[in-house]
């Protein structure tokens, strides 16, 4: 069985530590199974095990921690301003070489490319952001997605900033989607559609991210006031036509035995996309696409799929 994963630090204790940690304190030790609950003790020095009793473990004086956690911060603190001044002393050489294009002093457009680079930048926005954020997801977010996702939700929720996210209506069955928004409670409001535009995220109507390859590891910062302000435009729109987490999806037109999806797939047909950029932009798997399909073809009487794209737009069925 996996040990529970404790993550957090001491400002934040959870509660079955608070409790193990406080029966240690009063009885002076505590056993290894009874602490099994909550390993965060150990990794933050708040329990330790008795060199004369291996199977207890030892309670850190609260005085001592208190004094041990300030000082890490502190040698925290005197890391990052040497590097400071080291960045500082690097790039101030390079000053007197540079000879700024006045079109260029404040420009609208950055290539980000690698992931670190993009979650740097996203995160540095996400710190300055005071108001509001709106996110277009497309597609089903990976675990490691919603775990980098978390800490930059949760802060916008402590400053009182909101946000706004349009899922694709496959990707909210997803479990770890689930707690990250019960995590996030009131402080983000969810809408869905079945076909959304690729990935978006603007801080403040003043930064804005989009994808600039395939596979999302080159993407644009935007900060031109006329470019942010077409992809809030365009968000809202969307936002308009999403349904609300926690209402129905409206009754599509009675037809026999076709799903709301299998609609949302028809109209993509009739469009001329095949299937791979169907169950792209739908957000499920091709092979669960092209049942949709067959379906269709069987439930309109086609045999191919130029047959099924003609008679998707004689059956009115879009209308």
């Amino acid at each position: 069985m996996t040990a529970p994963q404790h993550t957090h630090g001491v400002e934040e204790l959870c509660e079955s530590g608070s409790r193990i940690y406080a029966e240690a304190l009063k009885q002076r030790y505590v056993e290894r199974p009874a602490a099994a609950a909550a390993p965060c003790l150990i990794d933050l020095g708040l329990l330790h095990p008795d060199p004369d009793h291996m199977d207890r473990l030892l309670p850190t004086s609260p005085s001592r921690a208190l004094h041990t956690v300030l000082r890490d911060i502190e040698t925290e603190i005197h890391t990052r301003r040497s590097r400071e001044v080291r960045i500082a002393e690097t790039l101030e050489r390079f000053i007197a070489l540079d000879s700024p294009d006045p079109a260029e002093s404040a420009p609208g457009i950055v290539v980000l490319e690698g992931l670190p680079r993009i979650n740097t930048a996203i995160n540095r926005a996400n710190n300055d952001c005071r108001t509001e954020a709106l996110c277009v997801q497309p597609g089903p977010r990976s675990e490691y997605e919603l775990r980098t996702a978390l800490p930059r939700g949760l802060l916008l929720r402590e400053r009182g900033a909101h946000m706004r996210t349009l899922y694709q209506r496959a990707s909210l069955h997803s479990p770890g989607l689930r707690d990250y928004l019960e995590q996030m409670g009131d402080a983000i409001e969810i809408r869905s559609l079945d076909d959304i535009p690729e990935r978006l995220i603007i801080f403040d109507r003043s930064v804005a991210f989009i994808p600039a390859s395939a596979d999302r590891t080159t993407a644009l910062e935007l900060r031109h006031p006329a470019l942010i302000e077409y992809l809030a435009t365009v968000f809202e729109r969307f936002w308009r036509q999403g349904i609300p987490l926690h209402e129905p999806a409206p009754p599509v037109p009675a037809r026999a035995g076709i799903s709301e999806r299998q609609y949302a797939v028809a109209r993509l047909l009739s469009e001329g996309h095949p299937d791979e950029a169907v169950a792209k932009r739908l957000g499920i798997s091709v092979r669960t696409c092209r049942t949709h399909i067959a379906h269709l073809s069987t439930v309109l009487g086609t045999t191919n799929r130029v047959q099924l794209g003609v008679r998707i737009a004689q059956s009115g069925m879009l209308e």
